[in-house]
C-alpha cells in the first residue's frame, strides 16, 4: 500500500475571533506524551489566542514529523487536539536491487527499524538511493517507497527498486578546439566512450559529478601547454531517445599558447644574493609556459634558501604578460614572510599506519619556520603513497598568532592485493602468474611481494621486500629472493638459476638515484642433448657461484622535465664479481632511452641505445648462463637463441652460445590508427639494430663470434584491454647471418584478475 498522508480539520472561524480555553484536552496520543504534544501547540490554559494562532499551532504540531493527521477544534472552554501517530517501522526492505547489496543501501538512508515512520523522510531515502544507482550509471532507476501495516500501530517499509540499465557515454565530442584533436583531448577525460569491452569498462557509464573532473584536468592540460586563456565555456550532456546513451559535448576556448619570456630574480633580503639565486633556476626563455614549472622553481629557490641558512624567505612570482609575442616574463620576487613556526603536526585516522610513516613526508619537523608549500608537497607526497583513500592537510593557528599546527587527517584503504594472471608469449607459451604483494606491511610502509610464474618451458618464484626510509632516512633497501629453471626452449639443455640480491638506493639529486648493491646467483646447465663440445663443457663443470658488488644509476626526466611531452631514461650498472663466489668479473649493462610527442601530440617517438659488457679474469670464463642473449632485449624479430656466436662440429650448427657484449639501437613510433580511441588499439613501427657477439677461449669451432649487425624492420598493433596490454609484433629481417633464427611473428599479453 503507499505511504499515508497527513489530514487537518480546523473549524471555519475568523481569524480576528478570539478564544480564551480553561482545558485543553489531548486524544489519540499513545507514545507521544501529552506535555510534548503542548510544548509544540504553545497554547497556556487561560491564554487568550485568535483563530489564527490556532492555526499556527495546529502548523507546528504537524510540522514535528510525529504524527499522521492532526485536528484542532474549539469546544466552549475546552480545546481539543485529536491526533494519530505515524506508526514506529518494524523492519526494511529493498526490492529489485540486484547490483547494490542490501546492506549498502541500509547505510545510504536514514530511516531506521524501530524509529517512527515519517513520509518525507522515506521520499528523501528513495532519491537518495536512486542518487547512489545514479553514480554507477544507472540514470534510468527508479524507487519507490511502501508501506505495508502491521499490528501494534507498526509498519514494514519497502523500497522498490527498478535499477535500469547502466547508461553509458556513447560519444564525446569537442567544440572549439584547434591544437588538439578530439582523439587526444579523449585520453585527457575521466570519462571514455562505450566500446567493444563495454561490459568490463566502468568509465564508460554516465556520471554527472564526473564532468567537473573532467573541466578540471582539462583546463590543466591546456595550462600545462601555455594555453592559459584556456576556459570551459559549456558541457552539454544529451539523453539518447533510448535513454540508454549520452552524448557529451565540451565547448572549450583554446586560446594563444605562451612560452616564458625574460627570467628574471630580485631580492628585498640582503642576505640573498639574487644573481645566486637566478643560476639556481632551469627556466629558460622560449620554453612553453607552465604553471608546475613556476612551482617547481619557486620550491628551487625555497631548498637553496634553506642550505644558505636563510630562514622565513619566501618567493612570488610577478608575471608580466606581451600579448605582442605571447611571451609571459616571470620576476621571483624574493622577500621575508612572516616569523611563524610549527608548533606541531596532528595525524588523525591512521588505524593501522603508523605515524612515522606519514611523519616522515614531512620535510619540515616541528619548531621548524613554517612553509606553506611545503606542507602542500607533503601532503602531495601521502597521497602519492596509495594507502589512503582520501588525504586531507591543512594548518590552523596554533598556541599563539605566530605558531602553526599541522592537521593530518586520513582514511586508510587496501593496500594488500591477491592476483592471479595468465600471460603468453611466442617463446614461453601459456603461463600461470600469482603474486601476493601489501604495499604497506604491517602499516611500516614497507613493500613485500610474494610471486610465482609458470609458463610451458619457464618458471620463475621469488620473494621481494623494500624498506622505503631505511633507518629513518631517505634511503631504500631493497632485498630480492629468486628461483628460476627453464626446461629446453628452443635449445637443447635445462637451465636453473638461484638469485640473491640487496642493496641501498638513495637520491643524488632532482632526477638521478643511485643503487649500491650485493649480488649472489648459482647458475648453470642441465640435460644438454646437443653435440657441441662447448656446452657439454659447461654441464660438465657443473653450476657456480657468482658473487659481487655493483652499483647502479638513474636519470630520469620523463616526469619531471620542462618538456611535457619529451623526456629521457638513463641507466648504468656495473657489477663487481670476485667477493667470494667462483670467478672474478665486471659485468656492465647501459641504457639510454628518450622519447617525444609530436604532431599535436598523437605520435609518440622512442628511441633506445642500450649495450653492455661482461669480461672475466683471474683464468675463469664466461658460461652460456651469464653471457648476453636475445633475451637481453638485444633485437626484435629473432627467437631467444636467435643470434649470436654458434658452435659448429661436423656439418652441424649448434645452439647459440651468448655473448659477452650486446649492442642495440631501437627506434619506434607509435600513432593512432584511425579507430575509435575507446577500441584501445593504435600502430606502431619499428627498426631495430643489433648484435651480440664475444667468446672468451673455447675448445671448439665458432661462428658469428665477431660484431656483426642484424637489421630489423617491423609493425606493431598494441591493444590496451582491461584484461591486461596486448602487442603484436610483425618483423622482418633486413640484414642477419645463415644461422639466424627469425621469429616473424611475435605475441605477448598479460593480465590480472
Amino acid at each position: 500500500m503507499g505511504l499515508a498522508a497527513g489530514v487537518a480539520t480546523i473549524p471555519d472561524v475568523a481569524y480576528a475571533q478570539s478564544y480564551r480555553f480553561s482545558t485543553v484536552q489531548i486524544d489519540g496520543n499513545k507514545r507521544i506524551e501529552t506535555g510534548t504534544i503542548l510544548s509544540y501547540a504553545g497554547i497556556a490554559r487561560g491564554q487568550a489566542v485568535s483563530g489564527a494562532e490556532l492555526n499556527d499551532a495546529y502548523q507546528r504540531i504537524l510540522a514535528s514529523g510525529l504524527f499522521e493527521t492532526v485536528t484542532i477544534e474549539p469546544r466552549g472552554s475546552t480545546l481539543v487536539i485529536a491526533v494519530t501517530e505515524y506508526p514506529t517501522i518494524n523492519k526494511i526492505n529493498f526490492e529489485g536491487n540486484k547490483r547494490l547489496k542490501d546492506e549498502d543501501l541500509a547505510r545510504f538512508i536514514e530511516s531506521k527499524s524501530r524509529l517512527v515512520f515519517n513520509p518525507a523522510q522515506a521520499e528523501r531515502d528513495a532519491e537518495t538511493i536512486a542518487d547512489a544507482y545514479n553514480q554507477n550509471g544507472r540514470v534510468s532507476a527508479r524507487v519507490s517507497p511502501k508501506i505495508i501495516r502491521r499490528s501494534n500501530n507498526r509498519v514494514d517499509l519497502v523500497f522498490e527498486i527498478f535499477e535500469g540499465k547502466v547508461t553509458e557515454v556513447e560519444r564525446i565530442g569537442f567544440v572549439g578546439n584547434q591544437a588538439f584533436s578530439d582523439r587526444r583531448l579523449r585520453r585527457v577525460l575521466e570519462s571514455k566512450q562505450a566500446g567493444l569491452l563495454r561490459a568490463l569498462i566502468k568509465k564508460d557509464s554516465f556520471v554527472e559529478d564526473r564532468l567537473q573532473f573532467d573541466e578540471q584536468v582539462l583546463r590543466d592540460f591546456y595550462l600545462s601547454r601555455g594555453y592559459i586563456d584556456f576556459r570551459t565555456t559549456g558541457v552539454n550532456a544529451e539523453l539518447a531517445n533510448e535513454r540508454d546513451g549520452y552524448f557529451l559535448t565540451f565547448n572549450v576556448q583554446e586560446g594563444q599558447q605562451f612560452r616564458f619570456g625574460e627570467i628574471s630574480v630580485s631580492s628585498e633580503m640582503p642576505n640573498a644574493d639574487a644573481d645566486e639565486f637566478r643560476q639556481a633556476l632551469k627556466l629558460r626563455s622560449g620554453i612553453v609556459y607552465s604553471p608546475s614549472l613556476v612551482e617547481n622553481s619557486i620550491a628551487r629557490l625555497e631548498r637553496l634558501a634553506l642550505k644558505k641558512g636563510i630562514d622565513f624567505l619566501r618567493v612570488e612570482p610577478r608575471i608580466t604578460r606581451n600579448d605582442r609575442d605571447l611571451t609571459l616574463d616571470v620576476e621571483f620576487v624574493m622577500s621575508k614572510g612572516p616569523r611563524v613556526f610549527v608548533e606541531r603536526i596532528d595525524i588523525e585516522g591512521n588505524a593501522t599506519t603508523l605515524d612515522r610513516v606519514i611523519r616522515r613526508q614531512f620535510r619540515t619537523a616541528e619548531g621548524d619556520p613554517f612553509n606553506p608549500r611545503e606542507v602542500r608537497e607533503a601532503a602531495e607526497r601521502i597521497r602519492a603513497l596509495g594507502f589512503f583513500s582520501n588525504t586531507d592537510v591543512n594548518a590552523r593557528e596554533g598556541s599563539s598568532p605566530d605558531k602553526v599546527v599541522v592537521d593530518v587527517n586520513v582514511e586508510e584503504t587496501t593496500t594488500g592485493s591477491l592476483s592471479f594472471g595468465g600471460t603468453f608469449s611466442t617463446d614461453n607459451g601459456f603461463g600461470l602468474v600469482v603474486q601476493f604483494q601489501e604495499k604497506n606491511f604491517l602499516g611500516r610502509g614497507q613493500e613485500v611481494r610474494l610471486s610465482l610464474s609458470g609458463a610451458t618451458d619457464n618458471k620463475t618464484y621469488g620473494l621481494y621486500f623494500a624498506e622505503p626510509a631505511f633507518l629513518g632516512r631517505d634511503v631504500k633497501f631493497h632485498f630480492d629472493i629468486g628461483y628460476t629453471e627453464t626446461e629446453s626452449y628452443n635449445s637443447d639443455y635445462d637451465t636453473n638459476r638461484a638469485k640473491l640480491q640487496f642493496g641501498l638506493e638513495f637520491p643524488l639529486g632532482e632526477n638521478a638515484r643511485l643503487d649500491l648493491n650485493y649480488k649472489f646467483s648459482h647458475a648453470g646447465i642441465d640435460n644438454y642433448t646437443g653435440s657441441g663440445l662447448i656446452l657439454a663443457a659447461e654441464e660438465t663443470a657443473g653450476a657456480r657461484s657468482l658473487s659481487s658488488l655493483g652499483y647502479g644509476y638513474t636519470y630520469d626526466t620523463r616526469l619531471t622535465g620542462l618538456n611535457p611531452n619529451a623526456g629521457m631514461l638513463l641507466q648504468f650498472e656495473q657489477d663487481f664479481g670476485g667477493v667470494g663466489g667462483d670467478a672474478t668479473y665486471i659485468k656492465t649493462v647501459g641504457r639510454l632511452q628518450a622519447q617525444t610527442k609530436i604532431l599535436n601530440e598523437e605520435v609518440t617517438l622512442r628511441a633506445t641505445l642500450a649495450g653492455g659488457a661482461l669480461n672475466f679474469s683471474g683464468g675463469a670464463q664466461s658460461q652460456v648462463v651469464d653471457r648476453f642473449l636475445y633475451g637481453d632485449d638485444v633485437i626484435r624479430g629473432f627467437t631467444v637463441d636467435g643470434i649470436g656466436p654458434r658452435e659448429y662440429s661436423a656439418g652441424t650448427i649448434n645452439d647459440a652460445l651468448g655473448g659477452n657484449f650486446f649492442a642495440t639501437l631501437q627506434f619506434e613510433a607509435q600513432f593512432p590508427l584511425g579507430l575509435p580511441e575507446e577500441y584501445g588499439i593504435s600502430g606502431g613501427v619499428f627498426y631495430d639494430i643489433g648484435s651480440v657477439w664475444g667468446l672468451d677461449a673455447t675448445n671448439g669451432n665458432t661462428l658469428y663470434d665477431d660484431f656483426s649487425a642484424r637489421h630489423v624492420a617491423g609493425v606493431s598493433m598494441f591493444w590496451t584491454t582491461p584484461l591486461g596490454p596486448l602487442r603484436l609484433n610483425w618483423s622482418k629481417a633486413l640484414k642477419k647471418e645463415a644461422q639466424d633464427k627469425e621469429q616473424q611473428f611475435e605475441l605477448t599479453i598479460s593480465t590480472e584478475f
